[in-house]
Order: C-alpha cells, then sequence, then structure tokens
C-alpha cells in the first residue's frame, strides 16, 4: 500500500486536466482565436489599401513592398524565438506581452503620418503577432483534454483559413468608408477585450525544468528564418538569379546551418533536433509545409486569374475565393473534421487531405475555361482537404513534442506554416512566369504590361491564352508536389504509429 500511494497520489494530481480540460476553456478559445484573426488578417489587409497608402503618403514602390513584407519579415523570424521565451517565462505572460505589443503597433500604425512610420510600426505589429500566433496554439494544447486536441485545433486552424482569405474583403469595406488607417485602429477592441479575457481567464504555464536562455540560437534562428522568408518573397520581384536573392538566400544558409549546429551543440538548445528523428515529428512537418504550399500558391495565383483573365475587381475576386475559407470554417466549427479524423487516424486524414487539395488544383487548372463553375470546385476540393489536414498536422506536430515545449511546438508549426506559404507562391508564381513569357506575344514583365503592349484584339486574346497556359502548368506543378508530399507524410505517420504500437506491446 505504501509503494502505490504515491503513484495514485501523482496521479490524482495529473489525471483531472487531461480529462476535464479548463471549465472554461470554449470561452478561452473564443477569445485567443478572435485576437489570432486580428493577426492573420493584417496579412493580407493591407493589400487593398495600396492606392490609398500611394496617393496619401506618397509612397513609393519600394515603401509599399516594406510596409507589406516588415510585418510578415519579423513575425515569421521571431515565431521560434517567441515559443521559446513562452515556454520559459509564461505562456500567458507572453500572450499578454504579443496583444499589448500588438495594440500599440496598431495605434501606431493607424496614425502613421509618413511611409517610415508605417513601416516601423508594421514591423513593431509582427513582433506581437509572433509571440500571439505562438501561444494561442500553445494554450489551447494546455487547456484541453486530449481528446478534444482535434476539434480545439481544428477551430484554432479554421480561424487561420478564415483571416487568409477576408482580410482583403475587410480592407475593401473599411476603405469604402473610413480612411486607410483604420483597418488598424480596429484592432483595437479586440486587443483591449483579448487582455481583458487573458488576465481574467487563461491559466499561466511554463517549462518548469528551468532551461536556461539560449540567446544566440534565438538570434540566429531569427537572423535565418527573416533572410530565408526575404529570398522567397523577393524571387519573383527581382528574379531567382538576382545578386540580392542570392545573397539573401546565402545568409539564410549559412545562419541556418549554423543555427543547427549550435543546437546540436548546447546542453539547452530552444529547438531539439532530436524531433526530427520522430517519424510523426517529420511526416506531419513534411505534410505541412506541402498543404500551405498548395493553398498559399493556389490562391495567390487564382487571385490573379480572377482579376486579370475574368475581369473581377478585388471585392468580387475576394469574394469568389470565399468559398474555400467557408468550406474550412463550417468544416472545422462543427466538428465535422474532427470527426473524421478520429474515425479515419492521422495517416489516412493526411493522405485523403492531400488527395483533395490535389484535385482542387487540377480542377482549377483544367476546368477554368468553363467559367467559374470549374474554379468554385477547385476551391470547395482544398477546402474539405484543408480543413482535415490542417488540424491533423498541427495536432501531429504538437502530439510529437513533449508539453514543456509547447511553445516552441506552436513555433515550428507557425513558421513552417509561413515558409509554404511563401514558397508556394514563389515557386508556382516561377512556373507560371516562365510559360507566360514564352507564350506571350509581346516581352513584357507582367500581363497587364502585355496587354497594354498588345497591337488589337486579337493579339490581346493571345496574351490572354499565354497567362491561362501559364496559370494551368503552375497548378498542376503545385498539385504534383502536394500528392507527392501527402503520400510521404502518409507513410511516416503511418510507420510512426506502427514504432508506437510495438513499443507499447
Amino acid at each position: 500500500m505504501t509503494t502505490s500511494s504515491p503513484e495514485q497520489e501523482e496521479g490524482r494530481a495529473q489525471t483531472p486536466p487531461p480529462v476535464q480540460g479548463h471549465p472554461q476553456r470554449w470561452l478561452i478559445l473564443g477569445v485567443i482565436s478572435l485576437a489570432q484573426l486580428t493577426v492573420v488578417l493584417d496579412n493580407t489587409v493591407l493589400n487593398v489599401a495600396i492606392p490609398s497608402l500611394t496617393d496619401e503618403l506618397g509612397a513609393a514602390n519600394s515603401d509599399i513592398q516594406w510596409m507589406i513584407n516588415a510585418y510578415s519579415l519579423v513575425q515569421s523570424g521571431l515565431l521560434l524565438t517567441a515559443g521559446s521565451a513562452a515556454d520559459r517565462y509564461g505562456r500567458k505572460k507572453m500572450l499578454a506581452a504579443g496583444l499589448a505589443l500588438f495594440g500599440l503597433g496598431s495605434l501606431a500604425a493607424g496614425l502613421a503620418d509618413t511611409t517610415g512610420q508605417l513601416i516601423a510600426a508594421r514591423a513593431g505589429m509582427g513582433v506581437g503577432g509572433a509571440l500571439l500566433l505562438t501561444t494561442t496554439l500553445a494554450v489551447v494544447m494546455q487547456i484541453f483534454a486530449p481528446e478534444e486536441h482535434a476539434k480545439a485545433i481544428g477551430i484554432w486552424s479554421a480561424v487561420s483559413a478564415l483571416g487568409f482569405a477576408s482580410g482583403p474583403l475587410i480592407g475593401g469595406f473599411m476603405l469604402d468608408h473610413f480612411w486607410w488607417g483604420a483597418i488598424f485602429l480596429i484592432n483595437l477592441p479586440v486587443v483591449a477585450l483579448g487582455l481583458v479575457a487573458v488576465v481574467a481567464l487563461v491559466p499561466e504555464s511554463h517549462n518548469r525544468q528551468g532551461d536556461r536562455p539560449d540567446l544566440l540560437g534565438a538570434v540566429l534562428s531569427t537572423i535565418g528564418m527573416a533572410a530565408l522568408v526575404y529570398a522567397i518573397i523577393s524571387g519573383p520581384e527581382h528574379g531567382w538569379t538576382s545578386g540580392r536573392v542570392l545573397a539573401t538566400a546565402a545568409v539564410a544558409v549559412g545562419v541556418l546551418a549554423l543555427f543547427a549546429y549550435w543546437e546540436s551543440r548546447i546542453p539547452y538548445p530552444m529547438l531539439d533536433l532530436a524531433f526530427f528523428r520522430n517519424r510523426q515529428f517529420t511526416g506531419a512537418v513534411a505534410g505541412l509545409v506541402l498543404i500551405t504550399f498548395g493553398m498559399g500558391g493556389a490562391l495567390f495565383l487564382l487571385t490573379q486569374h480572377l482579376q486579370f483573365v475574368l475581369g473581377y475587381g478585388p471585392l468580387e475576386a475576394g469574394l469568389r475565393t470565399a468559398p474555400l475559407a467557408l468550406t474550412v470554417v463550417l468544416l472545422n466549427f462543427s466538428g465535422v473534421a474532427a470527426k473524421w479524423l478520429a474515425r479515419l487516424g492521422t495517416p489516412v486524414a493526411v493522405l485523403l487531405s492531400m488527395v483533395l487539395m490535389s484535385a482542387g488544383l487540377v480542377a482549377i487548372a483544367t476546368l477554368t475555361g468553363e467559367g467559374y463553375a470549374g474554379t468554385l470546385l477547385g476551391l470547395l476540393l482544398i477546402g474539405v482537404g484543408c480543413a482535415l489536414g490542417n488540424p491533423a498536422m498541427a495536432h501531429a506536430i504538437m502530439s510529437a513534442i513533449p508539453p514543456a515545449k509547447a511553445g516552441v511546438g506552436a513555433g515550428i508549426n507557425g513558421t513552417l506554416a509561413e515558409f509554404g506559404n511563401g514558397l508556394g507562391v514563389a515557386v508556382l508564381g516561377a512556373v507560371l512566369n516562365s510559360r507566360f513569357a514564352a507564350l506571350a506575344p509581346v516581352t513584357a514583365a507582367s500581363l497587364p504590361a502585355a496587354l497594354a503592349s498588345a497591337q488589337g484584339e486579337a493579339e490581346r486574346e493571345r496574351v490572354i491564352d499565354a497567362f491561362s497556359a501559364g496559370l494551368e502548368s503552375s497548378q498542376l506543378v503545385g498539385a504534383v508536389a502536394v500528392l507527392l508530399g501527402g503520400v510521404v507524410a502518409a507513410v511516416l505517420l503511418r510507420r510512426a504509429e506502427k514504432d508506437g504500437a510495438g513499443a507499447g506491446a
């Protein structure tokens, strides 16, 4: 009896949270999802304000580029560091700090008088956004019981999809009724509500092992990831063989290699490289990169097709891409995707999601000539695939990492999503541009420039046909990549399950 009593006491102390979860977990999820929505929205909401910024602030093209990229570069570069800080110093503290920094950055952006002020404010918002994206997922893993993780992560993932797709719509609406600064000031009520809710509701948690801070690792990961994302963003505009892109890519590779070496040598690494020896982790990583590759690249190209080829305006094009996000939201908020995941198992669910996404890309590539109906079919297929695949792979990544490292796990998830999205835009955009350049009857850097140079209606039709052919080729390349990624991820996840079953036998 004396030997079992401590075990019983330990089990009694550890069992209730996993079984019951936090009593106000759904309310907490709603509040942090709203905060997360504003972070994701600000990745795309600024795009529709470019004409206004050009007129009112006298912004040059280079200024516009930095206004957009300052946010994503800082955010993606800091995700791993933010996750590590949340684990060490407390996820509740970092969530509150992220909300405060994001709110201050939004206020500064809304009141900016110059392009320099706006760029600096957007960078500050990126710091807050990095803290929010990592801590929200880590808190979800903390407050929900394991059997509810799939549904909770599904809702968390659906909010990201909703924000990604609705940014241009909300931005367009605000600009129709208010001045451009309002697209940032609408974040302030959400931030205020989030801060109150975090202080009152969210329980504190952190890594109690007392790991020493990995300051050099934080610096190296931030520089390396920011350089990598910048190279991917700059490639389509400046050319993949330009000195700027090659130099930035070389810096990224060198610094990230140094980061990996440093993390393998120190006793308390920020990123434990042993994670990558876990088949469940590597399978989910492969799948996540490919699913964001396909979704990000597809939406980037599809928006161009809707506007340049079918002639829709920005708001109309945004409305016609909305079915993808609405499908993700419907299937995840209703719990249908979580039920499918539980019934199919992670390997089959991931494979099915990639097959559906690949079929959606093929539909967009081959049926766009039929009008919007073919595009709608493709969007719905991609939406179902994302609804099933994104939560499955986020759950697999977080489950493969010790709870004490939940913040780092969320940072890895966010970093890979940013990387996959940027890579999809860059690679599929490069395929489109090369195909278009080979087939277009006039030499031009873009479709609008080619149309302006075209002589007569027949040549304009040939320019549009060349652009459509480039879109078809790029979507098919994306379809093949997504399908192969699904097979690789499913095989690795299945082997991980077998290894786990064998170890438990």
